[in-house]
This record gives structure tokens, C-alpha cells and sequence, in this order.
């Protein structure tokens, strides 16, 4: 991937290009749509085999993709406690891993409510499953940044939630290992983001890549039809349960 410079907030600071830059954080005249980073296409046939044993409406609801076998890179951040944690802390647990910007007002909150409407379709597998989203902020980049967002949101109700955050070098380190590109856009500084979600296995390997998508009012505020919010959150649980099979 090919780098560029930007800024935001006054600082400075590297993004990559090769994964799409579709997200719009805090801005609502902007419509939410993604495309998958490069590393996670998938054709639609090997997809549809190797998402066997998930209903097909969930893997369409979703555009949930199979991804290729191998372990998901690691990382070391802070939480929103300020407890240092590792990806490899959650060994033996499936971890769904979202990369959110701890002042979004735009999609974010809409994932954030999936989550929690997944957490509770889980049941009795709650705790086998982790809640894992990186910052993609590096101005709202301390653990009080991300503890706010988690409160606001209502987060801190499921108990393996972890929104981590550090330094922005650390951060943009993790960014490039899963090809999520995080830039700014317009006079206004608009903070841009790509937003795929990641199914990690017990065993430490990617599984699955699924891609949110929101749409907008004629006003600009960016929504969901809470039926699919409800989807979402099911889809997200009925993957994770058929990880844990």
C-alpha cells in the first residue's frame, strides 16, 4: 500500500491508500458505504462454501465473506480502564474486532447498538464471546476518550467490551496490519474511516470479514431501519455461535 500525509486537529500524521476511505465520522450530509480492503475479497462462490453452517440471511444482511486462513495480526493497546491488553488475551474466546473513532456521531453508535443487540442474542455463549473495536481517532486517542464513547453508548453494559486506544504510532500500526485506512476529507476535517467487521476464532485465526453499511436522511443524519439494527445484532451472534461449534 502506498502512504500519504494528513491532517486533523492540528497534527500530522501517515494514512494508507489501497483500502476505501468511506466512512464519515461526525459528519452527517456524508452517506455511509464501505468496500472491503483489498486482502478480503472473496468470490461470491468460495464465500457462500465457506460461510456454510450461518443462514444465508444473516451472511447476505451482512455481506459476511470468508477470509483467508491465517492467525490475525497481533497488538498491544490500552482499554477504556487504562488496562494494557493484548489480542492474544483472548485466546479460546471469539472475538468480533470493529475499528471505531471515539467521537463519532455517524455509523459508530449504530455498530455500538448491534453489539449490545448481539451480546444479548448470544444467551448462554455471552461469555465465550469478546467485543473488541480500535480507535481510529488519534486527536481522542487517551483511555478517558474511549471510555466516554463506551458510556455514551451504552457499552460498558457487556461485560467483554474493550474499546482500546494508545499513542498515534501504535495506533496507525494496527491500522496498516488489517488495511484499514483512516484519512481526512474537506475544509471541515472530517475524519474518514473504513469500518469492516472481523470474526477472530478461538484459535487465534481470521474467519470472517463482514461489511456494515448505513444510509442517510434527506436531512443528512446517518441511520438504520432499527429491524436491521436487530439483524445485525443476531447475524453477529449466529457467526460467533458457529464459531464456537
Amino acid at each position: 500500500m502506498s502512504g500519504q500525509v494528513s491532517s486533523y486537529g492540528g497534527k500530522t500524521f501517515s494514512v494508507w491508500a489501497g483500502a476505501a476511505l468511506v466512512i464519515v465520522s461526525g459528519v452527517a450530509s456524508v452517506a455511509a458505504a464501505i468496500v472491503l480492503p483489498a486482502r478480503y475479497h472473496e468470490s461470491a462462490a468460495s464465500a457462500g462454501q465457506q460461510t456454510a453452517g450461518i443462514p444465508v440471511a444473516a451472511v447476505s444482511l451482512m455481506k459476511l465473506s470468508a477470509v483467508p486462513a491465517g492467525r490475525a495480526p497481533g497488538f498491544t493497546l490500552t482499554d477504556q480502564d487504562g488496562h494494557v491488553l493484548s489480542l492474544s488475551a483472548f485466546r479460546g474466546k471469539v472475538v468480533v474486532l470493529e475499528f471505531m473513532d471515539s467521537h463519532c456521531t455517524g455509523i459508530c453508535p449504530l455498530i455500538s447498538r448491534e453489539f449490545i443487540d448481539a451480546y444479548h442474542d448470544l444467551g448462554r455463549t455471552q461469555s465465550r464471546v469478546v467485543f473488541l473495536a480500535v480507535n481510529v481517532n488519534q486527536q481522542y486517542n487517551r483511555a478517558e476518550d474511549v471510555l466516554a464513547y463506551s458510556r455514551a453508548h451504552a457499552l460498558t453494559a457487556i461485560p467483554d467490551w474493550y474499546f482500546l486506544t494508545g499513542p498515534a504510532a501504535a495506533l496507525r500500526a494496527v491500522w496498516r496490519e488489517y488495511d484499514i485506512a483512516v484519512t481526512v476529507a474537506g475544509e471541515d476535517g472530517a475524519l474518514m474511516h473504513a469500518t469492516p467487521v472481523f470474526f477472530i476464532g478461538p484459535g487465534g485465526n481470521e474467519h470472517y470479514v463482514a461489511e456494515p453499511t448505513a444510509d442517510r436522511t434527506s436531512g443528512g443524519t446517518v441511520y438504520l431501519p432499527s429491524g436491521q439494527i436487530s439483524g445485525w445484532g443476531q447475524g453477529i451472534a449466529q457467526v460467533a455461535e458457529a464459531m464456537l461449534r
